[in-house]
């Protein structure tokens, strides 16, 4: 049955073969726009599901489009959460929202996140992105289905490449167990994943033979053939095998649409040009169809509202401070991911050091071990996507002498596979390192699923874990130098995507365990000059107004922030670079409280990863018992992230050097009042 109205339950359209094939192609269409003005985002996938996404929305489907919630509507879960644009138009051609607003898509503020947000968009089902959590999700909805006896069918949407999650194998072994034949899966088997081919990666073939295996009904279809599809999916919908899941197994060409695009996995996260998005559009025969410059024209007048409400709800000062906008104090910008891939490059000739590829190598820099290396090809063992596995498995590798390294998003590098990390890794305290990449908000339009705010908690809570935050592209060389061939034991590394600002030389100080102090010296026409920086042990004491305890890319946060604080106010201020929070330097921070008597802590992650440590060190120390010490703090307040450009949501987080110099300027003035009030008791 097509769109309903859940109140009559009346057909609302019913959509010709001829009608789903041309709306497949607007889809993509529109897709290849909204692609462009964002920025960013999954051509590949996006472009290889239309058809797919055309039946199931327009044709198969029960739902309705004024009534979301509507009890007996089918359910549709995307577990491949990065092909969220193709869920976006399914939706917006059924009638959820004017399709136009699709433009602003992984815009900040905007409900089409990078992945999807159920709190967001109404018709979204669930909020997805982790692989492999869908089908989890899907079986459990099928359940509540059968406990009400209900006669909706729950639609599941997979990728190929995310059959390589062992997440997705449980949930199908359960739903052959539980007999959930109100339960379709559709695998968009494209054959192509971030690394590469998936048979090259980590192959899941025969599909067919594995999903009969666990108990599953299995169809085979060509994903681009309207017919089929729909006929696939109204058997799996009404004549399902009684007592059987069903899966949909849709042969489809990634990049569908665009010549330049198809079967090439560099299209996979990939948004096009606008002249790529005219070519594509062009070859579909919509370049006279789609309104795609008053579209584009759209997305850009919602921007300039986003970039009036973070202008707004941004501390101002007597200047602009912001990145490079001065003709002084200018930096200059690089991932701090650079520095680790520089480092396994430098140091892969060590016959121990074994990397292991968890599907996006080339963003962390990962594969950098091998890439001008082919001899060290052997030494690269691609582990698909499966973060549980291969952290298990690096302990193996750990346990026979190995130096092993893996790494992917942060949020996935140390929570998906905590459980791993703990009693595989710590707990035999093996010598493994890991790479928590992409941390914090700056990871950008990606969204909520991929911005690791919470990793920190985890692994500076975990027994024998030891945790560097470098500041900038040469600290993390230099920090992955030492965990990886000098430091023995569990450790983990955390850095972002972004580039950031680079604030350190060859020269400056990196020990282990050791803070750096820097101090604003004077302006210069490079913000680098303009400061000094020693190792705490050697700094003397020189009784500045406040100290910010940061790390990772806070760092030159809170050093823009004491050039605002220098400058508008006079206020001299200690930064610390706190670059290995665990073992923290906890002589450092008790110099600061007692030497300064303000300790503002500053962190791109929930806040309490720096603050709660540099708190407990404050109350802990007996140096400090009697000393008057005003502590504030700067992080992301109890929130999940958003999609939005990098630099956007610093702000919109409320982590940058303006919101540290307000914190700084708030309590400095109860320091001050304090002061008064203690001499106008004296004159009394």
């Amino acid at each position: 049955m097509p769109i309903v109205n859940s109140s009559s339950k009346e057909v609302v359209r019913e959509f010709s073969i001829e009608e789903l094939e041309q709306a497949a192609c607007l889809m993509r269409g529109y897709d290849l726009v909204a692609l462009c003005a964002a920025g960013s985002g999954h051509s590949g996938g996006t472009l290889s599901m239309m058809e797919i996404v055309a039946a199931l929305y327009l044709k198969v489907a029960n739902h309705d489009p004024d009534n979301p919630d509507w009890a007996g509507r089918d359910r549709i879960v995307w577990s491949a959460g990065h092909k969220a644009p193709a869920l976006y138009l399914g939706l917006g051609f059924a009638g959820y929202f004017p399709i136009e607003d699709i433009v602003t898509l992984r815009k900040l503020y905007s409900p089409f996140q990078g992945h999807p947000h159920r709190l967001k968009l109404p018709g979204v089902e669930v909020s997805s992105g982790s692989l492999g959590q869908g089908l989890s999700i899907a079986v459990g909805m099928a359940i509540a289905g059968k406990l009400d006896r209900s006669r909706h069918t729950v639609f599941c949407v997979m990728g190929d490449g995310e059959q390589q999650e062992g997440n997705i194998w449980e949930a199908a072994m359960e739903a052959s167990h539980y007999k959930l034949d109100n339960l379709v899966g559709i695998i968009d088997r494209n054959r192509l994943q971030i690394d590469g081919w998936v048979k090259d990666v980590m192959n899941v073939e025969p599909l067919e033979e594995r999903y009969r295996s666990f108990g599953w009904d299995v169809i085979e279809i060509n994903g681009h053939d309207v017919t089929e599809v729909v006929g696939a999916l109204n058997n799996a919908k009404s004549s399902p095998v009684a007592g059987k899941p069903t899966v949909i197994i849709a042969n489809t060409v990634k990049g569908k649409g665009g010549s330049f695009m198809e079967n090439v996995a560099g299209w996979h996260g990939k948004a096009p040009s606008y002249e790529e998005m005219m070519k594509a559009l062009d070859e579909l025969g919509l370049k006279n169809v789609i309104a795609y410059g008053a579209l584009l024209k759209k997305a850009a007048n919602y921007q300039k509202e986003v970039d009036q409400a973070l202008s707004a709800k941004t501390p101002s000062f007597a200047h602009d401070y912001w990145w490079n906008t001065t003709s002084q104090m200018k930096v200059k910008m690089e991932p701090t991911r650079k520095g680790f891939g520089q480092s396994l490059q430098k140091n892969g000739d060590d016959e121990r050091v074994v990397c292991l590829g968890l599907d996006i190598s080339g963003s962390i820099t990962i594969s950098d071990f091998y890439t001008n290396n082919p001899e060290r090809k052997n030494r690269w063992i691609s582990m698909g996507i499966a973060e549980q596995s291969a952290t298990a498995a690096a302990a193996g590798l750990a346990r026979e002498g190995k130096l092993p390294v893996f790494g992917t998003y942060g949020t996935f590098a140390a929570a998906r596979n905590l459980d791993q990390i703990r009693v595989s890794i710590c707990y035999g305290d093996f010598n493994v390192l890991i790479a928590g990449a992409h941390g914090g908000v700056s990871v950008g339009p990606d969204g909520a699923t991929h911005q690791a705010l919470e990793d920190l908690f985890a692994m500076c809570g975990l027994p024998n874990m030891s945790v560097v935050v470098p500041c900038d592209a040469i600290e993390t060389r230099k920090a992955t130098d030492y965990l990886l061939l000098r430091h023995v034991g569990p450790k983990y590394i955390r850095f972002a995507r972004e580039a950031t600002p680079i604030v350190t030389r060859e020269e400056t100080p990196f020990i282990f365990g050791i803070a750096n102090v820097i101090r604003l010296r004077h302006e210069a026409p490079q913000m680098i000059d303009a400061f000094e920086t020693l190792l705490a042990p050697n700094y003397v004491n020189e009784h500045e107004d406040l100290s910010i305890v940061a790390c990772g890319p806070m760092v030159p946060e809170a050093m823009r922030a004491a050039w605002i604080l220098k400058r508008d106010f006079g206020y001299e201020t200690r930064v610390v670079n706190m670059h290995t929070m665990k073992p923290i330097d906890e002589s450092a921070i008790i110099r600061a409280a007692k030497e300064t008597g303000v300790v503002i802590t500053a962190e791109e992650h929930q806040v309490g990863a720096v603050a709660w440590r540099v708190s407990g060190v404050l109350t802990e120390s007996p140096d400090l018992y009697g000393v008057p010490v005003i502590t504030g703090s700067i992080g992301v307040k109890d929130r999940f992230g958003e999609s939005g450009a990098p630099w956007e949501l610093i702000k919109e987080f409320e982590v940058s050097a303006e919101h540290i110099a307000q914190k700084a300027v708030e309590l400095l003035a109860i320091v001050q009042m304090r002061k008064e009030e203690g001499r106008l008791q004296l004159t009394h």
